[in-house]
């Protein structure tokens, strides 16, 4: 940190130096303080697909509950693809198959990556029986004529249901984690993003693949899925503060004006019944925007220091001495306010262990005794 003199007033036609220096926070040879994620372009894949298999499963059990089928099949067939291309991209970004393996030797519950993997495990199974029910017709024998297996998908089905919110949310725990400012500090609303992204996705491709007749569900879902989104993304911008500098920049910021467009843009068309087909793929587009935009921030938020500096990232003002100094003049009287994690430190002790009485404060405007 390094401390530049400002001048500041006028006296006798001379400049003085101002008490307290302004601040200026740099970096060792200009490097980011903090090292950015070195996950590829497969992660942000691995974010939206996994988001959209979770809402997908949601929507399908309820279409399955109130027996709508031309919503139910669509829905479990892209819960089903959703997933496995979400595993792809994450076996793909980690480089070795085995090294998903080697995850789910231990269960841990302080650790985000490790709770979901066991929730990816959970969960795709059971998509893929609930999926598998609808191509009945194609098996052999009384596998495919018997009621055992619709029964089988639709308890699948409810069980992929009940971890779907879990599948799309879960990443959004695993990025605010890291030490990536911008991730961090949304780590309360992120998400609640995440799933109001995934589920506008979710509504979108039941709108996409449905008949207009049977699609209201999904339109809903688009619809609130979108309305939560903007919410939310607002709330943790506004909440964020410096942090969130970096996601109105370069390709983050170009990724989120478009995700936020498409998200607007899907809304309108969900709302309105006969243009809900050209507006299903809407939904979709404006997650994908939203998870590259989530992933491009990662560079840009390490890079200039003074957004992993606590002075200036919190918003505190460096040249504003307290109140006690400047009401004294001697850095001896400082107290500390109630509630400071200085004030519940313990007394100094001498050698005996008998507490030193404190220094009684001088009265203002007494001079220092060791001044000239």
């Amino acid at each position: 940190m390094n401390a530049t003199p400002v001048r500041t007033g006028r006296r006798r036609g001379h400049r003085e130096r101002a008490m307290v220096p302004e601040a200026e926070f740099t970096s060792y040879y200009g490097r980011p303080i903090v090292k950015p994620s070195p996950w590829g372009p497969d992660i942000p894949a691995y974010l939206f697909l996994g988001g959209l298999a979770g809402a997908s499963s949601l929507l399908a059990a309820g279409a399955d509950l109130s027996g709508n089928g031309a919503l139910r099949r669509p829905a479990r067939v892209t819960a089903l693809a959703a997933i496995l291309g979400s595993f792809a991209a994450l076996v793909h970004d980690l480089g070795r198959p085995a090294r998903f393996h080697h995850m789910l030797r231990v269960a841990k519950v302080t650790s985000p990556m490790s709770v979901g993997s066991w929730i990816l495990v959970a969960y795709a199974p059971m998509a893929g029986l609930a999926a598998a029910a609808e191509f009945r017709r194609l098996l052999p024998g009384r596998l495919g004529s018997g009621r055992v297996l619709p029964g089988l998908g639709r308890a699948a089905g409810v069980v992929a249901a009940l971890l779907g919110p879990a599948v799309a949310s879960y990443t959004a725990v695993l990025l605010t984690d890291t030490a990536t400012p911008s991730w961090h500090e949304g780590r309360r609303d992120m998400p609640f993003v995440f799933v109001g992204s995934a589920a506008a996705a979710a509504g979108g491709m039941g709108m996409l693949r449905t008949p207009v007749t049977h699609a209201r569900a999904a339109r809903r879902m688009a619809v609130g899925g979108a309305m939560l989104d903007l919410a939310m993304s607002a709330r943790m911008e506004s909440a964020m503060g410096l942090s969130a500098e970096p996601m109105r920049q370069g390709t983050a910021g170009r990724f989120r004006t478009a995700a936020r467009a498409l998200t607007a843009t899907g809304a309108v068309l969900g709302a309105r019944g006969r243009a809900s087909e050209p507006g299903g793929i809407v939904p979709g587009g404006d997650r994908a925007a939203g998870r590259f935009g989530v992933h491009a921030v990662r560079h840009l938020s390490c890079r200039p220091a003074v957004r992993t500096r606590s002075p200036l990232h919190r918003g505190t003002s460096t040249r504003t001495p307290p109140a006690e100094l400047t009401a004294t003049g001697s850095s001896t009287s400082y107290e500390s306010p109630p509630g400071h994690p200085a004030s519940r430190c313990p007394p100094h002790r001498g050698r005996r262990g008998v507490p030193r009485p404190r220094r009684p404060a001088p009265p203002a405007g007494a001079t220092s005794p060791r001044a000239p």
